[in-house]
């Protein structure tokens, strides 16, 4: 069996093992690929593993030995899955293996705010606290997260992992989603769309993108939200109208913005929300804790073995 990863760089860096990957059969393994390099180095493969590589239905149909294809991720909209269909090619994905992870990142950005440790633990080593004249100091407000409402937008696996710690720091947790969720977990309450923007203290997305989802924080509802209110985005970029959220910060609509994910990665450098008001930008990194790539990296090997047994597991075409 010939294996080729196209890009395994973001999963394992160095720090994790391909063993059980190279058990399966012949496996080569490049860090990253460019669109015109997959062809040449797939050509032969029967399994192909891909994170971020566009597999399209015309790379699909000229990869005359594919057989397999794993995504190391949830979403796979890389892959056109229907032209795989068509080719009797398996397509399978990781359902779940950074729930944690990425409800632990949200608490990240919205402590950021709530403290910003970084900014005052930098005034000390500036040596500022040396010369005050009073034995504390703060720079910006500091906020008591217990009584605050966390609005979480999709209630699926993560978006409840991040109720359970909003509840544990003492927030009350509302909830929005397309799906009724049936029974809801104590001390968290299923709410309207307009009536979570209204509320919430704090608005985290958890949501899949879908032609309901994409810009569902704009305009109109950023208008919704209090003024002292603040945005987490560890799910998908297009929720949100970037430019909307842009002149919502710099205009003082919200209080701030803490996101993890852009449409468009890496960003253009006239990305707005760059340089938006009290906006803090990471680089897409919820998922990427070790315990979570390493569950990720053992799910998909997994997942080909499964396929190589034939009784191929987390399919989705």
């Amino acid at each position: 069996m010939k294996i080729v990863v196209l890009d395994g760089f973001t999963l394992n860096p160095g720090d994790l093992s391909w063993k059980g990957l190279e058990e399966l059969g012949e496996c080569t393994i490049y860090d990253r690929s460019a669109p015109d390099e997959v062809i040449g180095r797939a050509e032969n493969a029967e399994i192909i593993l891909t994170n971020k590589v566009v597999l399209s239905a015309d790379t699909i149909g000229r990869l005359a030995k594919l057989k397999y294809i794993g995504v190391t991720a949830t979403g796979y909209n890389i892959v056109d899955v229907d032209a795989a269909r068509r080719r009797g090619v398996t397509v399978t994905n990781v359902p779940t293996y950074g729930t944690v992870s990425v409800a632990q990142m949200v608490f990240a950005h919205l402590l950021n705010f709530t403290q910003n440790v970084a900014h005052h633990a930098k005034t000390v080593s500036d040596g500022r606290w040396c010369s005050e004249r009073d034995f504390c100091y703060w720079d910006t407000p500091l906020i008591e997260l217990a009584s605050k409402t966390m609005g979480i937008i999709g209630f699926g696996r993560i978006g409840r992992a991040t109720a359970r710690l909003a509840r544990a720091f003492g927030m009350k947790v509302i909830a929005y989603d397309v799906t009724a969720p049936g029974q809801m977990p104590e001390g968290c309450e299923m709410v309207t769309l307009d009536g979570l923007f209204r509320r919430a203290d704090v608005v985290s997305l958890h949501c899949p993108l879908t032609p309901q989802t994409g810009n569902i924080v704009n305009e109109q509802n950023l208008a919704l939200m209090k003024r002292n209110a603040f945005l987490i985005n560890t799910s998908r970029g297009p929720l949100i109208d970037e430019r909307a959220l842009a002149e919502a910060l710099d205009n003082g609509i919200i209080a701030g913005a803490g996101l993890d994910v852009l449409a468009i990665e890496p960003p253009d450098d006239q990305n707005p929300l760059l340089k938006a008001r009290n906006c803090y930008v990471t680089p897409h990194i919820a998922w990427a804790t070790r315990a979570a790539r390493e569950r990720l990296l053992n799910a998909s090997v997994e997942n080909a073995a499964a396929f190589v047994a034939g009784e191929p597991q987390n399919a989705v075409n």
